[in-house]
């Protein structure tokens, strides 16, 4: 069977968010042992190949997505089948940008512990959620500089260490103390050659004048102050404010994306139900809508996933085919759940992350805030592309700060950044800055800047 000619198996089962497989026939077509193998790109520019042939399991497709997300890989286009007990998938995949270092052989090893056993084993576990014991304190020592915080971001995030809390300070001979509470994607944070490397790299791409240890962070308390409720109702509303899209100068951009058809069709397939979505394409999508079927327990059983051509009429779309079971088995042909289903997918694909800036006494706040995972798991790298934006503006963090809040009947990841006022920038009592500053930072997150 070649690759990107996967044929649709229908079957018991599933992945809720991705019911996939293939049987013994596709695990012959693969030819190999491993679980995941990848069929690197030959030249910058071109696609690697992804293929993914594994016993069938609840979420590992929306599991796979978000680690591809999570290494700055973007999914050009997608096949996934199932048989109910075997799961096969095969990505496309990109680089966001020819400044993100993306360690294969790595990236390798976390989707290979995703997949279940084919003996006993359940699954293996995920370590993506590391337990309290495993936070470490990365103390960063460096002159100040604009952009410093997405630097340091870049670099770990490269090394997959990611960051749940930042703290900000200035000493009296104008340099800066950051402290970065990290958790390791490979668990080896604790040995002391991944502590060196982690040193190493930083002074490798910072400079000398920079000095870093990393601590056990033992007890750490991911602690969180809960949003004033006017602004938690305003950044947690279900949809945009028509007042805020014809407003904004994101205009063209957020009519484009707010854009989306989604029919469902229960003629072709006595099984299932085709579920069809064209839409413009943006960055995570794909992990948007798997999140949203394995939230809403529906299963997929064959899907493929197209961008549009170069030069082609629909340039920018993106057109999704799903067939899909409800959990109990059977095709969504009630009107109201289909209604509903619609109604959730169009939240999710196109408003997936929130956006805006308050006052927070005398100083300026940017807030980002996305759905969590029923899961408990967040969106990967938005804390990067948020301090990838205001690089970009100019603009220097004071403080930052993640943590969950409970709003709309499900929790949210939320980002805090105290940012400062300058000359060159002020925000306090400038409207249209402070427009410049959400335009910017819902764009990264979006993928119109990487």
């Amino acid at each position: 069977m070649p690759v990107g000619q996967v044929a649709a198996r229908p079957g018991g089962g599933g992945v809720g968010g991705m019911v996939l497989g293939g049987g013994a026939a596709v695990a012959a077509a693969v030819g190999g042992d491993d679980a995941v193998v990848m069929q690197l790109a030959a030249a910058e520019g071109e696609e690697t190949v992804i293929t993914v042939n594994c016993p069938d399991q609840a979420g590992l497709g929306c599991d796979l997505c978000r680690t591809i997300l999570e290494f700055g890989l973007r999914i050009t286009r997608g096949d996934v089948s199932t048989d109910g007990h075997w799961c096969f998938v095969v990505f496309w995949v990109v680089p966001r940008s020819s400044s993100i270092k993306i360690r294969w052989a790595s990236l390798k090893n976390r989707l290979m512990s995703m997949c279940p056993s084919s003996y006993s084993i359940p699954f293996y576990p995920d370590i993506s959620q590391p337990g309290p014991s495993k936070f470490y304190l990365l103390k960063l020592l460096s002159p100040d500089r604009k952009g410093l915080l997405h630097d340091v971001t870049h670099i770990l995030s490269d090394l997959e260490l990611l960051i749940h809390r930042v703290k900000v300070s200035t000493t009296p001979d104008g340099r800066v103390v950051d402290l970065f509470f990290i958790t390791d994607g490979m668990e080896l944070l604790h040995t002391k050659e991944r502590q060196e490397e982690t040193c190493s790299t930083l002074m490798a791409t910072l400079g000398p004048s920079i000095s870093c240890e990393v601590l056990s962070a033992e007890g750490f308390q991911q602690g969180f102050s809960s949003l004033p409720p006017k602004i938690a109702e305003e950044l947690f509303r279900v949809e945009l404010a028509e007042s805020e899209i014809c407003s904004s100068s994101l205009s063209a951009e957020l009519k484009r994306v707010q854009t989306a058809t989604i029919n469902f069709d229960n003629s072709l397939s006595p099984a299932h139900t085709l579920v069809q979505i064209i839409c413009a394409d943006q960055k995570g999508l794909i992990y948007d809508i798997l999140r949203t079927m394995k939230d809403c327990n529906i299963q997929i059983f064959y899907g493929r996933f197209r961008s549009d051509k170069k030069g082609s009429v629909n340039k920018g779309c993106r057109e999704v085919d799903l067939f899909v079971k409800q959990v109990d088995g059977k095709k969504v042909i009630d009107p109201e759940k289909q209604e509903a289903l619609q109604s959730r997918l169009r939240s999710e694909m196109l408003h997936p992350l929130r956006v805006m800036i308050v006052s927070r006494g005398p100083d300026t706040e940017l807030l980002v805030a996305n759905p969590v995972e029923l899961s408990g798991k967040g969106r990967p790298r938005v804390f990067y592309d948020a301090t990838l934006a205001l690089k970009a503006l100019g603009i220097c963090i004071f403080s930052a700060e993640i943590g969950r809040q409970a709003a709309s009947e499900r929790q949210w990841e939320v980002y805090r950044f105290l940012l400062d006022d300058s000359k060159e920038f002020p925000l306090a009592n400038s409207l249209t800055n402070r427009n410049r500053v959400v335009d910017r930072v819902r764009k990264t997150l979006m993928g119109c800047y990487n």
